[in-house]
């Protein structure tokens, strides 16, 4: 599975599960650590456990194992590193102090439109 495969199938099973404005930014040219970044929200603690559990069964179904996954105790903010893609699940409150479609500069895609251009 290719990175763009890989950032598909997180958006999609992000926006299955109703994440809240699912965002994949492009990062290729910017480091070397991942070619993908996807940022989502969920409405609740446990909508953000529920969303990055669907994205670690989904990925782990589809051949790709998550590399390690950070957050889960205060599900705040859930970080998966699935390698090729890392994946950011956050409530909106901490979504927007940290900022990271700002942070990184860049212009997001908004859900499956991304993979349809």
């Amino acid at each position: 599975m290719n990175s763009e495969q890989l950032c598909e199938l997180v958006v999609d099973a992000l926006e299955d599960g109703k994440a809240k404005d699912v965002v994949r930014l492009d990062v290729r040219d910017l480091t070397s650590v991942t070619d993908y970044m996807v940022v989502a929200s969920g409405t609740s603690n446990r909508h953000v456990m529920a969303l990055a559990h669907a994205v670690a069964e989904k990925s782990k179904a589809a051949g790709q194992r998550p590399m390690g996954i950070e957050g889960e105790s205060g599900s705040e903010w859930v970080l998966l590193d699935l390698g090729d893609a890392l994946v950011h699940v956050m409530l909106p409150r901490v979504r927007e102090f940290y900022n990271l479609e700002k942070l990184w500069s860049l212009s997001p895609i908004k859900g499956r439109a991304a993979t349809e251009n």
